[in-house]
């Protein structure tokens, strides 16, 4: 395969290479640049490619050797609520990470998920880059995470994922095992959970309340036992009167009259929040990425880090005004959005 013709033949498939080492990685732009030296290895590489394997299954051992080699010697990416316990809703206790490395980010839908396909098939990818779902891989050791990866979210049968992983089935079938044991000791709030279809309704109800800043029809939107974190910030938070009364802190609160403008993240509806700006117009704020289960929303994370996230998502770096932003049943805006400068 020369150089040309490997550059043809491996583009295909780079949106599915950068969910496997966004699921590795745990962070949008480590992925991105795994895939890259992904493909940089495959076209230097080209020639030695015999056909012994398939070039799928070639692209995934380089990129799993790549992530591996990134994964050495590094401290695991998590939310808040992995590494400690939860916090009252008082401002005096937020203070941010020492690492902004440390923390997961989230990433766009358009960076993994197909144009077209099977409607199931994309259902499900969209299971494997959910947050919670991600956010726990990273409690495994690598090899075992890659295990887990290959055979039950690309389901590779252990034969196949044997070779990716220079390992023997019984390794394969062993790591497996074992990754499958530690996710299911994870305390319950570490857990992924079932994630609801999407509900027009229930997202817009979500964005009105919010747009508002009306807290009772907000708390009434949030599951009891909710978890709100806000990366990079240490604290997070459990409870929807917890949340509620957290999101109106300090008096006034800052984010009253913040809008919202749809995006798309991690298989979900997310929102870019724009905060009125001190000389007018909205300024960026962060990213809000939430699960909804059981009619009601269950995790809450809002990545407070505009400079990274704006960018990644492609939306704006200013609103001038304000208009209305109401999602439909396709993930895209209704109406009118606010307007860019």
């Amino acid at each position: 395969m020369t150089v040309t013709q490997a550059q043809r033949d491996l583009e295909p498939y780079r949106r599915e290479l950068t969910g496997y080492c966004y699921r590795m990685l745990g962070s949008a732009f480590e992925a991105e640049d795994a895939v890259q030296e992904t493909m940089l290895r495959a076209w230097k590489n080209a020639d030695s490619f015999e056909g012994r394997s398939s070039l799928r299954s070639w692209l995934y051992k380089i990129a799993t050797n790549v992530c591996l080699d990134a994964l050495r010697g590094k401290k695991r990416r998590a939310l808040p609520m992995d590494l400690g316990p939860s916090s009252p809703p008082l401002e005096s206790l937020l203070r941010p990470w020492p690492a902004e490395d440390n923390w997961m980010t989230p990433i766009p839908d358009a960076k993994v998920l197909p144009d077209h396909g099977d409607a199931a098939e994309i259902a499900a990818i969209r299971e494997s880059i959910r947050l919670a779902f991600v956010t726990a891989l990273q409690h495994l050791p690598a090899r075992q995470r890659a295990a887990l990866i290959l055979c039950e979210v690309l389901r590779l049968p252990a034969a196949e994922a044997a070779p990716v992983l220079d390992s023997s089935v019984a390794s394969v079938n062993s790591a497996l095992q074992r990754a499958r044991a530690t996710l299911a000791g994870l305390p319950e709030h570490q857990r992924p959970a079932t994630v609801d279809p999407e509900n027009a309704e229930l997202l817009a109800r979500y964005v009105d309340a919010f747009q508002r800043y009306d807290m009772k029809a907000l708390l009434a939107l949030i599951h009891e036992d909710a978890v709100l974190t806000m990366p990079p910030f240490e604290m997070w938070i459990r409870g929807n009167a917890d949340i509620t009364a957290w999101m109106v802190q300090p008096t006034p609160s800052k984010c009253a009259g913040s809008v919202l403008v749809p995006a798309r993240a991690n298989g979900v509806q997310a929102w870019g929040q724009y905060k009125p700006g001190p000389d007018g117009g909205f300024m960026p704020w962060g990213l809000q990425v939430h699960e909804v289960s059981g009619g009601r929303f269950s995790r809450l994370t809002w990545f407070i880090d505009s400079a990274r996230m704006f960018p990644l998502f492609g939306l704006p770096p200013h609103l001038d005004e304000a208009r209305s932003v109401i999602p439909n049943g396709s993930g895209l805006a209704a109406g009118q959005v606010p307007r860019p400068r």
